[in-house]
C-alpha cells in the first residue's frame, strides 16, 4: 500500500483500488489502447516495406529476366533455413498459429506469438517478397498483431486470455486491408471458434483503434480501387451460381492440397517434409520457373488483380499459374500469407468467367470469382464478402457476393471437409 494511502479513509482506499490509475480496469484499457495504436503503426510500416520489396524484385526482373532462376530458389532455401533456425513458429501464414495460441494463451507468448517469432515473421516475409515468393502480408500481420496485443497486456499486468489474441488478430486484418468491419467478421468466423459475448467489446475496441490509426496515417483509400458495376436480376441468377461453384471448387482444391501436403499418408511428400531445405529448393524452382515463363505470378499479385478488376486483360491461364506458384510457396515452409495471393487467383478465375459470360459487367463477374474462391480457401464467407466489398467499394453487389460466397463455401466443403486454417492450427498444438 502507498504510505500516503494509509491516512485515507477505508472507503476512499477501496475506491482507489477499484477505479484509481493502477486499477485493473485502467490497466486493461491502457493495454488495449496502446496495443491497438502500435498494431496500426506496425501494419502500415509492414505494408510499406512489403510494397518496396515487391517493387525491388520487379526491378531486378525487368533488368535481368533470368536472375530469378538463381535468386528465388536460393532465397527459398535461405529463408526456410532461417525460419527453422530462428523461429519455427514463424513459418506459413500466421493465422493457424494465432488459433493455436488461444488454446494456451500464457504459453503461446513464449512461442507461437513470441516477440522473437513476430520479428522473424516481419523481416522474413519482406525478404520472401524481395525474392519473388507468392505470399501476402495479411496473415503475417495477424500473427504479429496478436503478439503485440499479448505483450501490451503482459506489460500492464493484465491476465492473458484467448480474447486478447483474437482482438489482436482482428485488428491486424483491419489494419492490413484498411477494413475494420472485415476484422470483426474475421474474429467471429475464424479466430474464435466459440465466440464469447465478453470478447465483443475487446475485439471491436481494438479493431476501431487500429483502424483509426491506419485511416489517419494512410487515408481512406480503397485497397483495389472503386468498382461501381452491378448486375441485374437475370445476370445475377446466372453468374452467381456459376462463379460460386467454379471458384469454390478451386478454393477447395487449394485447401485440400495444402492440408494433404502436411499429411504423412502421401509418402513422397512425407519424405520431402523430412528434408525441409530440399523441399524449399524444389518449391523455389517451381515458383521461379512459373514467374520467368509468365512474368505475372511474382509476389502478392495485387497489381494483376487490380488490373483485372479495372477491365484490363490478363492471359486466361493466369489464375492457374498463380494457384501453382502460391501453393508451392505455401508448402515450402517460408513465412508469408495467402490472403492477397488468393484474391489474385480469384481475380484470374473471374477473368475466365467473364470470357464465358460476354455482355455481363466484367468487373462485377471478376468480383464474384474472387469472393467464391476466397471463400473456398478460408471457408469464411462473411469475411470474404466484407473484404471484397470494402476493398472495392462495391456495395451494390452485396447480395450476389454473399450468394456466391455461400455457394463457394458449400462447393469447397465437398472437396475439403476440414477448414484450412483450423487444420493447419492443429500442427502447432502439443502432440498429446
Amino acid at each position: 500500500m502507498n504510505p500516503l494511502q494509509r491516512f485515507l479513509p477505508r472507503r476512499v482506499r477501496i475506491l482507489l483500488r477499484r477505479h484509481g490509475p493502477e486499477a485493473f480496469i485502467w490497466r486493461r484499457r491502457v493495454a488495449l489502447l496502446g496495443g491497438g495504436i502500435l498494431i496500426g503503426l506496425i501494419a502500415l510500416l509492414f505494408a510499406a516495406l512489403a510494397d518496396r520489396a515487391n517493387e525491388g524484385f520487379q526491378g531486378i526482373v525487368a533488368r535481368w529476366w533470368w536472375m530469378p532462376l538463381v535468386l528465388t530458389p536460393a532465397g527459398f532455401v535461405a529463408f526456410a533455413w532461417l525460419t527453422l533456425r530462428l523461429a519455427p513458429a514463424a513459418k506459413g501464414s500466421g493465422i493457424p498459429q494465432v488459433m493455436a495460441a488461444t488454446k494456451d494463451p500464457e504459453a503461446a507468448l513464449g512461442g507461437l506469438v513470441s516477440g522473437r517469432t513476430a520479428i522473424v515473421k516481419f523481416f522474413l516475409t519482406i525478404g520472401a517478397l524481395l525474392f519473388g515468393a507468392s505470399v501476402g502480408r495479411e496473415g503475417p500481420t495477424v500473427q504479429i498483431a496478436a503478439a503485440i496485443m499479448g505483450y501490451s497486456h503482459r506489460l500492464m499486468r493484465v491476465p492473458l486470455r484467448a480474447s486478447v489474441y483474437i482482438a489482436g488478430g482482428a485488428a491486424g486484418v483491419a489494419a492490413a486491408f484498411n477494413t475494420p468491419l472485415a476484422g470483426v467478421a474475421f474474429a467471429i468466423e475464424e479466430l474464435a471458434a466459440a465466440y464469447e459475448q465478453r470478447t465483443t467489446l475487446l475485439v471491436m475496441a481494438t479493431v476501431l483503434i487500429a483502424g483509426m490509426v491506419s485511416l489517419g496515417l494512410a487515408g481512406d483509400y480503397v485497397y483495389f480501387g472503386e468498382m461501381r458495376q452491378t448486375l441485374n436480376v437475370t445476370q445475377a441468377l446466372v453468374a452467381t451460381p456459376v462463379a460460386g461453384v467454379l471458384g469454390g471448387l478451386a478454393g477447395g482444391c487449394f485447401s485440400h492440397l495444402m492440408l494433404s501436403a502436411g499429411s504423412t499418408r502421401f509418402a513422397p511428400m512425407a519424405w520431402l517434409r523430412a528434408r525441409p531445405l530440399l523441399l524449399a529448393l524444389g518449391c523455389g524452382l517451381v515458383v521461379a520457373g512459373l514467374g520467368v515463363a509468365t512474368g505475372l505470378t511474382w509476389g502478392t499479385g495485387y497489381q494483376a488483380a487490380r488490373s483485372v478488376i479495372e477491365g484490363r486483360d490478363v492471359p486466361l491461364w493466369f489464375g492457374a499459374a498463380k494457384f501453382a506458384a502460391t501453393l508451392a510457396t505455401a508448402i515450402s515452409g517460408l513465412p508469408g500469407g495467402i490472403f492477397a495471393p488468393s484474391l489474385s487467383i480469384g481475380a484470374g478465375i473471374g477473368d475466365m468467367l467473364r470470357s464465358l459470360l460476354p455482355g455481363y459487367p466484367a468487373g462485377a463477374v471478376v468480383l464474384l470469382g474472387m469472393v467464391a474462391y476466397f471463400s473456398g480457401v478460408v471457408r469464411a464467407p462473411l469475411t470474404a464478402v466484407i473484404i471484397i466489398s470494402e476493398t472495392t467499394a462495391s456495395r451494390g453487389l452485396m447480395m450476389p457476393l454473399l450468394a456466391a460466397a455461400l455457394i463457394g463455401d458449400f462447393a469447397a466443403s465437398t472437396i475439403s471437409h476440414e477448414k484450412l486454417y483450423h487444420g493447419l492450427s492443429l500442427r502447432f498444438l502439443p502432440k498429446d
